[in-house]
């Protein structure tokens, strides 16, 4: 993929850095992070559901924080202690991971739980009522026909 020099565009606009750096991320090359899955899901209108599989953490393991429309969840497992048994096989991850997610304008965390090894984050899309389409009522005032402007045309 070709990579576009946003710098003229800085010059000349105010307030939209955000985006051009977003757009500028997405030209790049991401490294493939698959760990934690994740699902992402539209529960209503303006409401979302970020799932997360995230077992064998608990909540004193994991840490949510949402800051200048990013949301970051981390996983750092605590130290246990030796156990006294051999494993054949691990396939439970014991890694730690950070997940960021780039939230829209206006949207909010309401409400973060941990169940059968699924963390669930509620997002809700709140739009200020200024910013809301609103109605305009349209006066029934009778128009008045244009007035006409009266000239004289002196021969002379």
């Amino acid at each position: 993929m070709r990579h576009v020099d946003f710098s003229p565009l800085y010059r000349s606009t105010v307030g939209f850095d955000r985006l051009f750096t977003m757009l500028d991320s997405l030209a790049q090359p991401e490294q493939a992070q698959t760990y934690p899955p994740y699902n992402i899901e539209r529960t209503g209108e303006n409401t979302y559901r970020i799932t997360m599989a995230v077992a064998g953490f608990d909540e004193t393991e994991l840490s949510i924080e949402a800051h200048a429309l990013v949301l970051s969840v981390k996983g750092e497992k605590n130290e246990e202690p030796a156990e006294s048994g051999e494993f054949l096989y691990r396939g439970i991850a014991k890694r730690a991971f950070e997940r960021r997610f780039q939230l829209a304008d206006h949207v909010e965390v309401t409400a973060a739980s941990l169940k059968n090894g699924l963390l669930h984050i509620d997002l809700l899309r709140n739009i200020p009522e200024a910013m809301k389409p609103r109605k305009i009522a349209i006066a029934a005032e009778p128009v008045e026909a244009p007035k006409a402007i009266e000239a004289q045309i002196i021969n002379g």
